[in-house]
């Protein structure tokens, strides 16, 4: 049975005893307000940060033309030549004789990627990371008063969301020298085609009622889920634009296509349903091994347990997170296995605290001497940090 241990200083938190209330009357219904956040050529724009030189020229991240590479990012100096993500490197070459080609180099644009999501974490933390760079925010609650209209400043929920987008773009650009386009809505898919409307550096803004008449004249492929071959099959229907998909009944659509026509009649009318799924959604990190030889000597244990430590504290910081729980698992020879767990005074990713608040629960589980087959360290009771620092 799991047992828990504490840390001195740590405090409980206060438990009230819950009072029934009066039901509470329904909140008026209030539009989402979702902003979808692309960086502008992402790796070539870095790439042009770390060498000045670079600004303004064409540039090719990817992979080789002479081994089948691809295109990764195109600069928009390159892209003005035809070049896009995705294209045979070859063929962007040929298309761009006198364009720079770099190798990717992900773990500098990773860097960067962690510092404009910790811009984004600090005005809300209903983030969804969609890719190294793209991100969604939901920003309902934080745009909306109690009582689902103004906050009493005189600007509309809708005004406040624009202005909290536009704060967050000017800050990615003053403070990391990055563009990025942004696109507001009441929902993801339209947030998403918003933020690729006005490239680089754009902000749209699609009000709510305004999503069908927005994505109308746009091609029919801005809508998620219409691929090369579904588009082909459109075109050979009459159908080439948004709004064009959206003149089509569901009927006929789902007659056509099955269940994705359904879908498909939806999002031409500006209906996406998905929620933003923020990744601290995560439980919890761990790190366990199960070894060759059974570990006897008290050294061994104490190094292994170090190393599984800093394990968990490199998942935790990759994650941009913080545990208040630290767990250790432990199993004998005849795997008999125990767990014990223990409450932080501050959540923390610092290995040297979690291996020490691990070594601890070591101390009051293991029968010094006896083989242990396995070891494991985790985190739980995960959350972003907050910048307070342990007492001790």
């Amino acid at each position: 049975m799991t047992q828990m241990a504490r840390l001195p200083l740590d405090l409980e938190p206060s438990r009230q005893r819950e009072v029934e209330d009066e039901p509470e009357a329904s909140p008026p219904v209030r539009p989402c307000a979702i902003v979808h956040l692309d960086l502008d050529a992402f790796y070539a724009a870095v790439e042009m940060l770390q060498n000045p030189d670079l600004k303004g020229k064409p540039i090719l991240v990817g992979g080789r033309p002479s081994s089948r590479g691809v295109v990764a990012t195109a600069s928009y100096a390159a892209r003005e030549y035809g070049v896009h993500s995705a294209m045979p490197m070859a063929q962007a070459v040929r298309l761009c004789p006198h364009a720079i080609v770099l190798a990717p180099r992900f773990d500098v644009y990773r860097r960067y990627s962690q510092r404009v999501m910790a811009i984004l974490r600090e005005e809300t933390t209903s983030l969804e990371k969609v890719s190294i760079d793209e991100a969604y925010l939901d920003l309902t609650d934080d745009v909306y008063g109690a009582a689902g209209g103004e906050l009493g400043d005189g600007v509309s929920p809708w005004g406040r969301a624009a202005e909290i987008a536009r704060r967050l773009q000017g800050r990615v650009r003053d403070e990391l020298e990055l563009s990025a386009s942004l696109g507001v809505a009441t929902n993801k898919l339209v947030a998403k085609v918003a933020s690729d409307h006005d490239k680089p550096g754009g902000l749209t803004v699609v009000r709510p009622g305004d999503e069908a008449a927005f994505l109308a004249p746009l091609p029919v492929r801005v809508i998620w889920g219409v691929g090369p071959v579904t588009a082909e099959k459109l075109a050979q229907m009459g159908v080439t634009t948004v709004g064009d998909l959206a003149s089509l009944s569901e009927r006929a659509l789902q007659a056509r296509f099955g269940s994705h026509g359904a879908s498909m009649a939806q999002r031409a009318r500006g209906i996406d349903p998905r929620p933003v799924c923020t990744e601290h959604q995560r439980k919890s990190v761990s790190r366990e091994t199960t070894f060759s030889q059974d570990l006897k000597a008290w050294e061994d244990v104490k190094h292994h347990m170090w190393r599984l430590s800093r394990g968990v504290a490199e998942r935790l910081q990759k994650a941009s997170l913080v545990a208040g729980t630290i767990a250790i698992k432990l199993r004998y020879e005849n795997f008999e296995t125990l767990s014990r767990q223990m409450s932080l005074d501050v959540p923390t990713d610092d290995e040297g605290r979690i291996y020490q608040a691990a070594l601890v629960l070591l101390q009051q589980t293991w029968d010094r001497g006896r083989p242990v087959r396995l070891l494991g360290v985790g985190g739980d009771h995960l959350q972003p940090p907050t910048g307070q620092l342990a007492l001790f």
